[in-house]
């Protein structure tokens, strides 16, 4: 038997400094998606993700709420971790670089650079963004003298530090870039030669004496290893490479896709091929620097403050809508945009009114007609052919695009035969045929060639939706053996008497208005970790901005419940001054009449918004009370309306 294929794939390590974002979920889900297409494929795959948890940042946060550096990222790790599982990531391995077997390989690395010569010591003189934990020369500052990634402000680094002789390889590296397919898409190889390469690769500074939260280089105990070399190393000691944790570094490497975000693609496509160069180890065969998800315009970044939360969509969304939005909607090597109508569109059109459309049209009709199972007479005529052949090619034409990291375009694919097969609904007309027995056969023909589109349609998302195709499955009557790689690449492999079972419909079609009004009212930045998790040293705020939450009493004057929802109560508020409507979810544990004379505590200048079509001019506070459980914070009678609370 010929040896299983090996795949390697990996995102970047995050760095824990905040809350996970959609930002992050791009990156994750990407290499997931890829992941699970090689494994359909018949790959043995290893997918490897994780945190990278040292650096100046984290110390210093740390100091601010006076716990260690690693009582710090604890939480924000299992919080990474509890977003991958509820994102469906089906990750191998997960590496942190705390993680002691990744600690002594960092050290052996270093050591080994260090007694070939390619680092030396030396004193650090320059700038540094402390956020992004990055160095830059002068002439790399943005127009304003800050951060070219994040356009903070820098500080002035002045340290003794040991360097990487990155300089020697710049000729190497800049043909590694030029004569291979490495780095994708070409936009990026230019970027890195023109901004990096000729102006003059400057040795790297690849050790710190400012701060100790860091791998101790071990023969010189008061340098710390700067973290992109500690970070960068975690491809090749999550595999096993000096230490004993693991032992399938010759089984997975070279990696065959490292996949990462732009700003970064400076550290992977320069730094790290040189540092494998040193080490006399193999390269990896590909990089991919995909663009940004922008919100409002911007970078979608915890450092600016618009980060959306993908639990509260996922939660309301499912999983899989949220995963094929941010897949869909990003064009291959460049930034994309995310609001909530974008996201809520997309489910729309595509999975409600395509793809669950077709599914439940196609089963509703196979149910009323035949009783759920297809008669064997059949009637073909030319005009099926068009679909057919569009879905038994479609395997191998979505293939290489997944391979080359091209999602966006491997889902437009997809989706051009779901519309051609609603289109083909449209043409033959089933509900017609329906009425005459003598054109029985020719609807059986029609329903058949529906159901196998769908099922070649839904093998192929299930690498992108991994919850909907078991279910579509399920519906459509295909055994999991007519579902596998090899399957899908040819028409015609469901039984002729297929019998189908209807069930819940996959993507309801959502209230536009509606929805945005609540998720605008949802979509604050995001949620920090989960309910269950002790928030209180992770998520501290300053007295500054505690200050500018403004808190007052009122009196609830009169309080009905909001028709279009189930959820939402409409309270009228005397505030002491003109009074106020404010809108609250608390309908499920609170009567409108029970409430009427009660003194509550409310925000006072939070930014108005419409839910369910009513304006709310604030936000009642109220607290968990256990699980299923919320009881609104209640006030002394004899508290005045409109009293600050402090």
């Amino acid at each position: 038997m010929a040896e299983k294929k090996t795949y390697y794939i990996t995102t970047p390590i995050y760095y824990p400094s905040g809350n996970p974002h959609i930002g992050h979920c791009y990156t994750t889900v990407a290499c997931d998606t890829i992941a699970r297409f090689k494994r359909m494929q018949g790959y043995d795959v290893m997918f490897l993700t994780g945190t990278d948890e040292h650096g100046m940042k984290i110390e210093q946060k740390a100091k601010e709420l006076g716990v260690t550096p690693k009582e710090y990222v604890d939480p924000i790790v299992d919080n990474f971790k509890h977003l991958w599982q509820t994102m469906d990531i089906s990750y191998d391995r997960y590496i942190r670089t705390t993680d002691e077997y990744h600690v002594k390989s960092v050290q052996k690395i270093f050591k080994k650079l260090y007694d070939k010569g390619y680092i030396y010591k030396g004193e650090y003189t320059g700038k540094y963004c402390t956020p992004c934990e990055s160095f830059w020369t002068e002439s790399q500052l943005d127009e304003n003298g800050c951060c070219p990634d994040c356009h903070r402000s820098v500080v002035d680094a002045h340290e003794e530090a040991y360097f990487l002789k990155v300089s020697d390889f710049a000729d190497k590296v800049e043909k590694f870039l030029t004569e291979t397919d490495y780095l994708s898409p070409k936009s990026r190889v230019n970027e890195m030669i023109n901004n990096f390469i000729k102006p003059g690769l400057e040795d790297l500074c690849v050790s710190r004496t400012s701060f100790t939260w860091g791998i101790p280089v071990d023969f010189d105990p008061k340098h710390v290893v700067y973290v992109w070399v500690d970070a960068l190393s975690n491809y090749i000691t999550a595999l096993g490479y000096e230490n004993d944790e693991y032992n399938d570094f010759e089984k997975y490497w070279p990696a065959d896709l490292h996949m990462t975000a732009k700003e970064i693609v400076r550290f992977h496509s320069i730094i790290w091929p040189i540092m494998l160069m040193m080490l006399d180890l193999p390269l990896p065969k590909h990089l991919y620097g995909h663009g940004w998800i922008n919100f409002n315009g911007q970078k979608m970044s915890k450092s600016v403050g618009n980060v959306i939360d993908p639990f509260v969509l996922a939660e309301r969304y499912g999983s899989d809508a949220v995963r094929y939005q941010i897949l869909r909607d990003m064009p291959y090597g460049s930034d994309s945009n995310f609001s909530n109508e974008i996201m809520i569109n997309r489910i729309n059109s595509d999975l409600a009114n395509g793809f669950g459309n077709l599914v439940s049209r196609t089963v509703a009709m196979a149910d009323k007609y035949f009783g759920g199972t297809l008669p064997e007479e059949r009637q073909a005529e030319d005009l099926d052919n068009e679909l057919i052949d569009m879905a038994g090619k479609l395997r191998d034409t979505v293939a290489p695009l997944i391979g080359e990291a091209q999602l966006a375009k491997a889902l437009e694919e997809i989706f051009k035969v779901v519309s051609r097969a609603n289109k083909y609904i449209d043409e033959t007309e089933p509900w017609i045929l329906g009425k005459d027995e003598a054109k029985k056969a020719r609807l059986a023909s029609v329903l058949y060639n529906l159901l196998e589109t769908i099922r070649i349609c839904s093998g192929l998302l299930a690498a992108f939706m991994p919850k909907t195709s078991p279910e579509v499955w399920k519906q459509i009557g295909a055994s999991e053996e007519l579902t596998k790689y090899d399957e899908l690449g040819k028409f015609g492999k469901l039984p002729v008497n297929v019998t189908v079972s209807k069930g819940e419909m996959l993507f309801p079609r959502i209230d536009v208005e509606k929805e945005i009004d609540e998720l605008n009212a949802l979509l604050t930045p995001a949620k920090a970790f989960k309910e269950d998790e002790d928030l209180d040293k992770a998520n501290v705020i300053t007295i500054d901005q505690f200050a500018e939450v403004k808190l007052r009493s009122g009196e609830i004057t009169a309080c009905e419940k909001i028709k279009k929802s189930k959820k939402l109560l409409k309270l009228q508020v005397d505030d002491g001054r003109n009074g106020r409507q404010i809108v609250s979810g608390i309908a499920n544990w609170y009567k409108p009449e029970d409430l009427i004379g009660k003194k509550i505590v409310f925000v006072a200048n939070l930014s108005p918004a419409k839910l369910c079509g009513e304006l709310s001019e604030g936000m009642i506070l109220a607290c968990d009370a256990g699980e299923d459980d919320v009881r609104v914070l209640f006030l002394d009678k004899d508290v005045p309306n409109g009293s600050t609370i402090r």
